[in-house]
């Protein structure tokens, strides 16, 4: 699903309406910021409670959308982000006890091993290993910025950090990622 083009504006006219009980308007966000807030959960969760995590952060933000003030110069994306990244620390933290499957888990029916699948299953793997290695705050400017294809003033206010800093670290992120990454990678 592709997301709809919407301006800053017209993302807070539809917050004002949803605000008022508006549930179309709701729903033309979801259909907006969906895709880049499930990339965002599911590189950091596994994709089954990625879908469900999504889910909760869209009704936590429809619950708390009164709360939401356009006045304190905070882009609503980066509002929706903030709760997504607590959501999804706090399921991370939840979930760190249960036992998942090992992701050299081998698949019998011969219709799913396709050698470009599997390589790209390990890229992903060993992106994923790469960016567990990096500090909290490169980690997270890195996936803002690629898995939730956020801009840097976004992810600013999401981080509570100036726009300088977002780059700033972003560009430290991405030398530290090229150490840990091995070279045919």
């Amino acid at each position: 699903m592709s997301q709809p083009a919407l301006t800053e504006a017209q993302i807070k006219d539809l917050v004002f309406k949803a605000q008022e009980g508006d549930k179309e308007s709701f729903g033309t966000l979801y259909d907006h910021f969906f895709e880049s807030i499930y990339r965002y959960a599911a590189f950091r969760l596994p994709a089954e409670v990625a879908e469900d995590v999504t889910a909760d952060i869209f009704i936590k933000s429809w619950e708390k959308l009164h709360q939401y003030n356009s006045k304190k110069n905070i882009p609503f994306g980066a509002w929706l982000f903030r709760i997504a990244r607590n959501m999804v620390i706090d399921t991370y933290r939840t979930q760190k006890s249960a036992v998942s499957l090992d992701d050299d888990f081998v698949d019998e029916d011969h219709f799913n091993q396709v050698e470009a699948h599997v390589k790209q299953k390990f890229l992903h793997k060993t992106l994923r290993q790469a960016m567990d290695r990096l500090p909290t705050k490169y980690r997270d400017i890195l996936q803002l910025s690629y898995m939730a294809d956020m801009p840097h003033s976004h992810i600013a206010k999401v981080l509570k950090i100036n726009e300088g800093a977002v780059r700033v670290l972003k560009f430290r992120a991405l030398k530290k990622l090229e150490q840990l990454l091995p070279e045919d990678a």
